[in-house]
């Protein structure tokens, strides 16, 4: 499905990733880790066709290296950025909608009812909250919003930056149950995580990414009980297990 060769990403003069390569295989669910800086968003950012960068980037066969973040979200790629980033004065509704814009315009004629409402059985807290603004939810809620907004689009690949960040461990439970009945629907996902230890509990397959450039890959599960990924990144989970 998505295959990066030979990644390199710039911001001016900085080169903030080294040649990475990367897979996301059709169905699965893939993790990129790693500590502040290292590169994890800007992988994402390059996909979608917002920063500088050379290599070979494709996706269902189709090179999207020099594509635009236009072209690649129409091709199926979306991208729910780190901080939920959702519309605060618009309601969820509103929210919602905004996602059908790669495929319904902003003035297209085809329904959405049918996709708000698989939006809604996966949340049915924003299906509660429909008519409220985005700004009086909870984070749990804009993270589970910021979600539903990314699947409005009919994404083939969705690519989550940080859905945990600054949510209650209760609510990180729900959120990472969720991403997995998106994954059992048949959507792929490259997940960003700095919470090590639940993207390797809930992904197939796991790449370790620092200072721009990939360290360790492996199955999750095996990177899971990896000694040299337990002491750098799982800390005292490790310790517990």
């Amino acid at each position: 499905m998505l295959e990066i060769k030979n990644l390199h990403a710039y911001y001016g003069a900085i080169e903030a990733l080294k040649g990475i390569n990367l897979t996301v295989p059709d169905g699965k669910i893939v993790c990129l880790i790693g500590a502040n800086g290292a590169g994890k968003t800007t992988t994402l950012k390059s996909i979608s066709g917002m920063v500088k960068h050379t290599g070979s980037i494709s996706f269902n066969g189709e090179d999207i290296t020099k594509e635009n973040a236009k072209h690649v979200n129409k091709a199926g790629v979306i991208h729910v950025p780190e901080g939920r980033l959702v519309f605060p004065g618009l309601t969820v509704y509103q929210n919602l909608e905004v996602g059908t814009i790669s495929w319904h315009g902003f003035m297209g004629r085809a329904s959405f009812e049918e996709d708000i409402e698989k939006v809604f059985s996966l949340f049915p807290r924003l299906k509660e909250r429909r008519d409220q603004q985005a700004w009086s939810l909870s984070g749990g809620e804009q993270q589970m919003l910021a979600i539903g907004r990314g699947l409005m689009a009919r994404p083939k690949l969705l690519m989550l930056d940080e859905p945990s960040m600054g949510l209650a461990p209760l609510v990180i439970e729900e959120v990472f149950r969720k991403i997995r009945e998106i994954n059992e629907q048949g959507i792929s996902i490259l997940l960003i995580e700095q919470n090590a230890k639940k993207a390797l509990e809930n992904s197939d397959y796991a790449y370790i990414i620092e200072q721009g450039q990939i360290l360790f890959e492996g199955p999750a599960a095996e990177l899971e009980h990896d000694d040299r990924i337990a002491r750098a990144y799982l800390g005292n989970f490790a310790k517990k297990a």
